[in-house]
């Protein structure tokens, strides 16, 4: 990927290297960080080098009487004005700079407009959230819902204690699993895995390693990325997650891939290890026979924090473990105790973040 602002723009700081340089350098890495406890070979994804990225977030400066997309700068001391991105996908790079050239025409849109957020679709759906610190109108509005039907995109504003939808809140992604396509809801402010095309690659990877008999219970599923087309897969799901909004939005996706064997419950990891062992009734399962369920495979996908005490607990039960990873060096913590009931048997390394040294991982874990 070629971009002017290489060295100079710190949303790419690992730019010294080529690609597959770069991409072996994190092989490496995470291959010394497992070495105690996996010995083979890391199965590898790369990235498409450039329209990969499908969120983007750019700060707003003003000089004179224009306004710029910017970045914080790779010193960390300023910020670097942008002309161009493109690691990211077609529909944002598409209307993004048409877009802040229509903003700059109107001195509504334009005053005290502090940042823009893009959420993009491979379907060429576009969600623009515009944050002010100003209150916004009626005449904003209006003026906003023309940008809307010149660009074909779906327009928020934000302001202090004010949101406002011109028309939805959301766009529709598709992914193809296994020559299978699968529809998600994706909300503004919720979280949606960044890379489109990885993402594909690592839910087909956690359905070819996990094993498919019995029951699949998945923590931290958020709105149900890897759960819905891991469904098909098992007899029958369940799948937990603290957040409301990934719940509702988890429920949704339920419904628009018309699957039924899933049940979603807003629950952490330490009242779902209650609510297994029987210790205690929830009202959030009511309806919900939990002991019906036979688990062969449990899936975790943490924050960067990786896991606590009680979740490492909970998952020590089950015969396999999908562990999906943002930070090998949680990861390999977590690994010094699962080691003592589990071996590693696969590992992958998933290149959500190219032109950064930020890593995305997988392991699978067999009883002993």
């Amino acid at each position: 990927m070629k971009c002017s602002h290489f060295a100079k723009c710190g949303a790419c700081n690992f730019y010294e290297k080529s690609y597959d340089e770069a991409l072996s350098w994190k092989k490496d890495h995470l291959k010394a960080l497992l070495e105690p406890f996996f010995k083979e070979n890391i199965e590898t994804f790369s990235s498409p080098q450039a329209a990969h990225r499908a969120r983007a977030e750019f700060k707003i400066w003003h000089q004179g009487d224009k306004a710029f997309y910017a970045m914080t700068n790779l010193e960390k001391n300023g910020v670097e004005l942008v002309n161009e991105c493109p690691k990211l996908i077609d529909v944002i790079q598409n209307v993004q700079y048409k877009l802040l050239e229509a903003i700059n025409q109107s001195k509504l849109l334009k005053e005290k407009l502090f940042s823009i957020e893009f959420l993009g679709t491979t379907t060429n759906e576009l969600l623009v959230t515009m944050i002010y610190h100003k209150k916004l109108e009626d005449d904003w509005i209006k003026e906003a819902k023309e940008l809307e039907r010149e660009f074909k995109i779906f327009i928020i504003g934000r302001s202090r204690k004010q949101r406002e939808v011109l028309s939805k809140e959301y766009v529709i992604e598709k992914l193809n699993i296994k020559n299978k396509e699968y529809l998600y809801k994706y909300y503004e402010g919720g979280f949606t895995q960044p890379n489109p095309f990885i993402n594909q690659k690592m839910i087909e990877w956690a359905i070819d390693v996990g094993v498919r008999e019995k029951d699949f219970l998945e923590l931290y599923c958020g709105l149900g990325n890897f759960t819905i087309p891991m469904s098909n897969y098992y007899k029958n799901v369940l799948a937990t997650e603290i957040s409301k909004n990934s719940i509702k939005a988890a429920k949704e996706n339920c419904f628009l891939n018309g699957i039924e064997n899933i049940e979603f419950i807003r629950m952490d990891a330490s009242d779902t290890a209650k609510a297994l062992e029987g210790v205690r009734e929830f009202r959030r399962l009511r309806g919900i026979d939990i002991k019906k369920y036979e688990f062969s495979t449990v899936l975790v996908d943490p924050p960067r924090a990786g896991l606590d005490s009680t979740t490492r607990e909970l998952i020590a039960k089950f015969e396999n473990i999908i562990y999906i990873s943002c930070n090998p060096d949680t990861l390999a913590r977590d690994l010094e105790e699962l080691s003592k009931t589990h071996r590693v048997t696969k590992a992958a390394l998933f290149d959500q973040f190219p032109y950064t040294k930020h890593i995305e991982s997988g392991v699978y874990l067999e009883r002993i």
